[in-house]
């Protein structure tokens, strides 16, 4: 103990640095979690979580049972595996691309174009996608016209509301994902692409043989965490999206959940979905985690 206190006195500028981080998971983490237990509760606002009658595993009895559950679960799933498949290699290519161009400015200039729309709000890139896709109006529509093709509501075809979806979230987040690929690139040892070059090598060969193998762990981490997320699709986004033609394949588990729960001030029905929803991600996390262990030897833990 002496001795802890002791390292704990000689470095405690680095204590009090992460003493607030510390402190806001705690606050803002782990202290809600205790406000799970009305999942198991039928809760009333007058009588309070310690105060409202348990009901044992009610509310997932009802969701499980629920005719909306198969169109949820599904619907979660195929955005989410849309999206991982789409938006994985993306960033990934976008960063070996970036790698491969010895213009200083071009290099830079693209690099500011493709970070930018991450910094565009998910209203504001609603709004775009709206305005470009509505019937008549939109760029998309004006440009179908002249080219003698018929008109298509994009935003009212539920066949449609996944690619639109998934690919505007691509082109939005690519330059940004792609930054954790460039700054891994950048720490290669110069001395292999010489070795590579005396040896002959293309610049295919030395992506194959070089680029490759070295975002290889980077990689395996990013496709666990995002496998870990597989059931947390964004609820802003898909919200905003949404509408009474395209309902079919855009509600989801999320927005399922804020209009259950919040709108229809059902909170611990809404807090079982919420509950479901993140011991699918956990056990997703553990067993790829465990999967990439074995595999690849690059894991989380």
């Amino acid at each position: 103990m002496a001795q802890t206190w002791n390292r704990v006195k000689q470095s405690w500028e680095l204590y009090l640095l992460i003493l607030l981080p510390v402190l806001y998971l705690i606050i803002f983490n782990y202290i809600p979690m205790f406000g799970v237990i009305i999942a198991f509760k039928d809760f009333n606002v007058i009588k309070g979580i310690l105060g409202s009658p348990w009901v044992g595993f009610k509310h997932f009895h009802n969701l499980f049972h629920s005719p909306n559950f198969p169109l949820l679960i599904k619907n979660t799933l195929l955005i989410s595996f849309y999206s991982l498949i789409a938006g994985f290699p993306v960033p990934i290519l976008l960063a070996l691309a970036l790698n491969e161009i010895r213009t200083g400015f071009f290099k830079r200039s693209v690099q500011m174009i493709t970070y930018a729309p991450h910094f565009i709000s998910t209203v504001v890139m609603v709004s775009i996608i709206i305005l470009m896709l509505s019937p008549h109006v939109g760029v998309v529509d004006r440009v179908f016209d002249f080219l003698g093709f018929s008109n298509i509501n994009f935003m009212g075809e539920p066949g449609l509301f996944k690619s639109i979806y998934v690919w505007s979230g691509v082109w939005q987040e690519m330059g940004y994902a792609s930054i954790i690929y460039i700054a891994a690139l950048a720490s290669v040892d110069p001395s292999l692409y010489e070795a590579a070059r005396m040896d002959g090598a293309s610049r295919f060969k030395k992506i194959i043989h070089i680029d490759l193998p070295s975002l290889f762990p980077i990689m395996v981490t990013m496709l666990i965490l995002s496998l870990g997320n597989v059931m947390a699709v964004g609820f802003e986004k898909i919200y905003l999206m949404q509408n009474p033609l395209n309902l079919s394949t855009s509600e989801v588990i999320s927005t399922y959940v804020y209009k259950v729960g919040l709108l229809g001030a059902n909170f611990s029905f809404s807090s079982a979905v919420g509950l479901f929803n993140s011991v699918i991600n956990l056990v997703l996390l553990v067993v790829v985690n465990s999967i990439a262990r074995r595999v690849s030897e690059n894991s989380l833990w």
